[in-house]
């Protein structure tokens, strides 16, 4: 009867809404009785971190990793329950529980999922929230450190910092990203040109399967392990920690940052800069951010565009290297400024006039353009000529974009270095440089943001011809559900996932399509963009 009544149109939607409340409200009470179950030894335990919309502190917990406002409306789904387990055992107990009683599992450690895949769904879901996984262990002797996946990379840093400022990891710039989302997803770093990206250098992990099981790398098998890092999360399994090498930072760090707008040749500057920064020496990470601004001459908005260098080493050695291969940039000396490494992640992340001890507040909320934004992203492995920038510059310059930055970040180094196929993440050799595109708005229009996502994909359609091809790749972690999706239930053939399967991993996918048949045959862990199971 149910069926029928939703084959029809308009007439019987409440119905069909009402059956759908009613089967959720059944699973969510069934679910918790599960729970408690599961191991009634610990029922008591696990009764204090379970969160549903009765409890008094369940916005307050659901709000508080949610880095994207976009997905933070009267309309956007909510979970049935949030679990923040303090054991292995609360996340044994949920998934078993999500199983028995058809709920989805979403898996949350920093909440920077740019399309929220961490807390939102569109079918019944639980979220498992990180946020007590976060212990920091560092091995200083053996440069090893064993780090959860509910931990934000400013705690990570300052950690690591506390026992040597020489170590640290090669995590992300912004200090509230959650560690587990950052390496599953091919995370990168101010020191990813030295040492690649975050998943280049784990070497063990601690996992839970679908039935439960808990794996480190020896009983995962190298295919599985090898997914992991890179194939992005709530695909294979949960990832509880992860063993990372540590690498060296020495004493003294320089960045130099110089402004230049389209009146002081920011078009000339960047087209020539897209054939210095690959090039230059493993120790310096460069980015361009561009974004508008009122000009100081007769007050209309102009482009500007923002060029950053930092540089594991003095001054005196960046200098000379700077004159030599990028002299038209005009930097003076006055544009130098040497620090420490923790210093220079509290400059990167505008958090200049704070102490580190501020890398340690994982509700510090930084938002990079505004609380509500979406986020595309392109490699490129041709420079840009002139004219194509100059065609970019009159689109910032529209009204949608007034809240609007492209960063531009500098491949070569450590990541030529890679083969492709050492992780999921193929952005490797022959890569100049990545573009993320972001565009902004205010909480007030969250309820209608259509014409700045509709500007977005203008941009993204106006690149198209100048950007890597066959497929266009994308960047996993700057995650963008317009390039494919699975169904809103996360199913999806092999064939309609490689959409967009392939621009995040290029011939990757096949093999974690694979992993996923061998880890999780039923796709228990799914959502929009999973990565689905291939059998032979």
């Amino acid at each position: 009867m149910k069926s029928l009544y939703c084959s029809l149109p308009f007439l019987f939607v409440v119905v069909c809404s009402l059956s759908w409340v009613n089967a959720s409200a059944n699973s969510h009470e069934n679910f918790l009785d599960c729970l408690s179950s599961y191991h009634p030894q610990e029922s008591s335990s696990i009764s204090k971190v379970i969160y549903t919309e009765t409890n008094s502190s369940y916005s307050e917990i659901l709000e508080s990793s949610i880095q994207n406002y976009r997905f933070f409306t009267t309309n956007t789904p909510k979970p049935l329950v949030i679990v923040t387990p303090l054991n292995i055992s609360h996340v044994q107990a949920t998934i078993h529980c999500s199983k028995k009683h058809g709920l989805q599992i979403r898996i949350r450690s920093g909440g920077h999922d740019f399309e929220g895949l961490s807390y939102v769904s569109q079918v019944p879901f639980v979220v498992i929230d990180l946020v007590h996984f976060r212990s920091i262990d560092v091995d200083v002797e053996n440069e090893e450190a064993w780090i959860q996946s509910g931990a934000i990379t400013g705690e990570v840093y300052y950690r690591i910092n506390e026992r040597s400022t020489n170590l640290t990891f090669p995590g992300a710039v912004g200090h509230t990203v959650g560690i587990g989302g950052f390496i599953s997803g091919g995370g990168y770093g101010l020191l990813f040109r030295k040492y690649g990206l975050a998943a280049d250098n784990v070497i063990d992990a601690m996992f839970v399967d679908a039935n439960g099981r808990v794996l480190d790398r020896k009983l995962m098998g190298e295919d599985l392990f090898w997914a992991i890092r890179g194939g992005g999360g709530g695909s294979f399994g949960i990832v509880l920690s992860w063993k990372v090498k540590l690498v060296h930072v020495p004493s003294t760090v320089t960045v130099a940052a110089v402004r230049r707008t389209l009146e002081q040749n920011a078009t000339q500057l960047l087209h020539r800069w897209q054939y210095v920064a690959p090039n230059l020496p493993n120790d310096v990470y460069s980015v361009v951010s561009i974004s508008t601004t009122n000009s100081t001459e007769n007050g209309e908005r102009t482009v500007v565009a923002t060029f950053v260098s930092v540089f594991q080493g003095g001054a005196n050695e960046l200098i000379p290297l700077m004159q030599e291969r990028f002299p038209e940039l005009g930097l003076v000396r006055e544009d130098y400024i040497e620090m420490t490494w923790i210093e220079s992640i509290l400059l990167l992340t505008g958090l200049t006039n704070q102490t580190s001890e501020v890398l340690l507040d994982r509700s510090y909320k930084n938002f990079f353009l505004s609380p509500s934004f979406k986020g595309k992203s392109d490699y490129m492995r041709k420079p840009m000529p002139e004219i194509v920038i100059q065609g970019l510059w009159s689109r910032l310059l529209e009204d949608e974009a007034r809240i609007s930055t492209l960063n531009i970040i500098a491949y070569g180094g450590k990541m030529d270095e890679i083969p492709e196929t050492e992780t999921p993440f193929p952005h490797r050799k022959g890569t100049l440089y990545k573009i993320s595109y972001y565009v902004g708005w205010q909480e007030d229009d969250n309820s209608k943001p259509q014409r700045y996502i509709s500007w977005i994909r203008k941009v993204y359609k106006y690149m198209g011809p100048f950007v890597s091809k066959y497929p266009r790749e994308a960047y996993l972690n700057y995650r963008d559900l317009d390039i494919g999706r699975n169904n809103n239930e996360g199913k999806a053939s092999y064939k309609q996932a490689s959409v967009w399967g392939r621009k995040y991993f290029k011939e990757n996918f096949d093999r974690l399509t694979y992993v996923k048949a061998k880890i999780d045959p039923e796709n228990f862990f799914r959502h929009e963009q999973s990565i689905p199971p291939r059998f032979h």
